[in-house]
């Protein structure tokens, strides 16, 4: 921590403090939030809701999270170190510790909610002091200005994150969604977040080489590959029989018994009935009334075999 982010810090605190008290004893601040919310600025300029709309979600933490870590992913993977991502979230831990814990000890209800007019709605149930849009957009594209690699592209990146933290916060009070001083807060919240970073940079330089070695491990991991096992199959003895399979693992299942065969006999077909068979030309039909072939004179009993003349 230089000397001059040590100055910033405290005056960023000291302003944090000084909007917190001038809430709690309903000053002039609290009575400049009614008179902007009975300005009603969403009905003032009705043409610019719909983009306005799509503008705030650059202050909802989960699509910018979502942006910035991709981006600052690519970083860590370019330039072999896991400290991009480790100070991201580093940052989002303490925005969501830090903001999360006002936001509930307060508990200031918003300007729809509000229930008497010229009240701070301090202690009400609420969660919107501080702005959590606003904290939000100054820690997610301030930490792009801090982790910049070049003085010209830091200055620049921070110039772009103050002007899209302040029209987040701005927006949000033109939406209704929040008082002035909730986004006054917010500002204060998300800079004092991104001013005590260097703070965890030992931390994270501790942390750093210990991640690293997991991932390489996980990666030098070779993978489990799953070897089917072998078919078994049955061998058949000196005399032809195959072993009988072992017995079944549930209690009173028994092995299917198999007959044995005999080696070198040929097998029946399917569709051939067991026994001795016969030509069809051997067959005698036979009808329902009786056969239909005339009795033969030497089958007849009784009876003796005449000779046959010739002509």
């Amino acid at each position: 921590m230089s000397r001059h982010r040590v100055v910033l810090f405290s005056a960023t605190l000291a302003f944090y403090l000084a909007i917190v008290v001038a809430v709690l004893v309903t000053s002039w601040l609290v009575r400049f939030d009614w008179q902007v919310m009975f300005f009603r600025p969403y009905q003032q300029w009705p043409e610019i809701h719909g983009f306005l709309d799509y503008w705030v979600v650059l202050g909802q933490r989960g699509p910018t999270a979502v942006m910035v870590a991709a981006w600052l992913g690519w970083r860590s993977w370019r330039q072999h170190t896991l400290r991009p991502l480790l100070m991201f979230g580093t940052a989002l831990l303490l925005l969501n510790a830090t903001v999360g814990a006002a936001k509930i000890g307060m508990g200031r209800l918003g300007p729809h909610y509000a229930t008497v007019i010229g009240s701070n709605e301090m202690g009400q149930g609420g969660d919107i002091f501080p702005s959590g849009h606003t904290a939000n957009a100054v820690v997610t594209w301030g930490i792009l200005a801090y982790l910049a690699s070049t003085p010209v592209t830091r200055r620049y990146l921070s110039a772009l994150s103050a002007v899209v933290s302040l029209s987040v916060g701005l927006t949000t009070v033109y939406l209704g969604t929040h008082w002035l001083s909730d986004v006054f807060l917010g500002w204060a919240a998300g800079l004092l977040i991104l001013l005590a970073l260097p703070w965890f940079e030992p931390l994270i330089a501790r942390v750093e080489p210990f991640a690293l070695g997991l991932w390489h491990r996980f990666r030098a991991r070779p993978p489990v590959s799953v070897v089917p096992a072998p078919a078994l199959v049955p061998q058949r003895s000196a005399a032809g029989a195959a072993p009988a399979p072992a017995a079944g693992k549930g209690p009173g299942e028994q092995p299917p018994v198999r007959e044995p065969v005999a080696a070198g006999r040929p097998r029946t077909p399917a569709y051939l009935a067991p026994g001795p068979h016969t030509a069809r030309c051997e067959r005698t039909p036979v009808t329902p009334a009786g056969s239909r072939r005339p009795p033969h004179p030497e089958r007849v009993r009784g009876t003796s075999a005449r000779p046959v003349t010739g002509a």
